[in-house]
């Protein structure tokens, strides 16, 4: 007689992937759906061409100001205003470092302020490319500036990018990314009590792009001090990472080369130590009811 097999052991999963299905439990689809309809709804019955060209005009606005601090700068030969733009490529952020360490001495305000205003908008309009002034800021600025500079920029550029979408994205939200937004706002509803715990553990985690929790948060109603704050500290580990290769900025060939094995771990770790907190929390409730 054949014995009978024994029943395969499961494979628990690993711990960064159990955590994050912990911080997105919700119970069945009914609320999802509820959440959903309504909000599609009332995007209906919205102008969204109206809040469109609220928003292009701010933008303009922004873009004008990024024009007078443009002009606002020193005197640069012609070989060197080329590099003056918004860095696409790590090449870019090469030339860019070129130019502004050269003037950085001399003007040292005026870098500081540029880099500044600069790394604000992008965050502000969700524009891709702030990696790039992250790893940047290590090659200008001392360390600890550089991420003090780095984090308050994050905070600030993702909180007016809030308040912009609190003012004229509600519309645009629901009507073009309803499901993602229907499924986050039922995952918020379930971790009000530690929502700066919630919004660190995805700022260090990839598992939510930036842009879209800086558009959907108040349109979930997602309260504004624990979005800052948590933005704040939780966008402090990758931009340790991004800095830290900003150092070494010359030997770089592309923005992944900022990543190793040793700082990914070190990120699941703090995303891990994030959430023990809400971890230990729940633990003590369930041992108590």
């Amino acid at each position: 007689m054949k014995k009978a097999e024994s029943p395969k052991p499961k494979l628990r999963k690993p711990i960064i992937q159990r955590l994050f299905h912990f911080c997105h439990d919700h119970n069945g689809s009914t609320e999802y759906t509820k959440l959903r309809a309504k909000h599609v709804a009332e995007a209906e019955h919205g102008n969204t061409t109206f809040s469109i060209i609220i928003l292009v005009v701010i933008f303009l606005g922004a873009v004008a100001s990024l024009g007078l601090i443009y002009l606002s700068f020193p005197y640069l030969a012609k070989n060197e205003k080329q590099y003056i733009a918004l860095p696409k490529s790590i090449e870019d952020a090469k030339h860019l470092g070129q130019v502004l360490s050269r003037y950085k001495e001399m003007y040292y305000v005026h870098v500081l302020a540029g880099y500044f205003i600069t790394y604000i908008f992008l965050q502000s309009f969700a524009i891709p490319g702030s990696i790039f002034l992250s790893i940047l800021s290590g090659f200008l600025f001392p360390f600890p500036l550089a991420l003090s500079l780095v984090c308050l920029c994050s905070a600030i550029g993702a909180s007016i990018c809030y308040f912009l979408s609190y003012l004229v994205g509600r519309r645009l939200v629901w009507k073009y990314i309803p499901d993602r937004a229907a499924d986050w706002s039922s995952h918020v509803q379930k971790h009000k009590a530690h929502l700066m715990n919630y919004i660190i553990f995805l700022r260090i985690t990839p598992f939510l792009p930036n842009w879209f929790i800086n558009i959907t948060a108040p349109v979930i109603n997602v309260p504004v001090l624990p979005f800052f704050f948590g933005t704040l500290f939780g966008v402090a580990p990758p931009s340790f990472v991004a800095i830290q290769a900003g150092t070494t900025l010359h030997t770089l060939t592309s923005s992944g080369d900022a990543l190793s094995l040793t700082s990914i771990l070190v990120l699941a770790v703090l995303a891990v130590l994030s959430m023990l907190p809400v971890l230990f929390k729940s633990f003590l409730k369930k041992k108590f009811d």
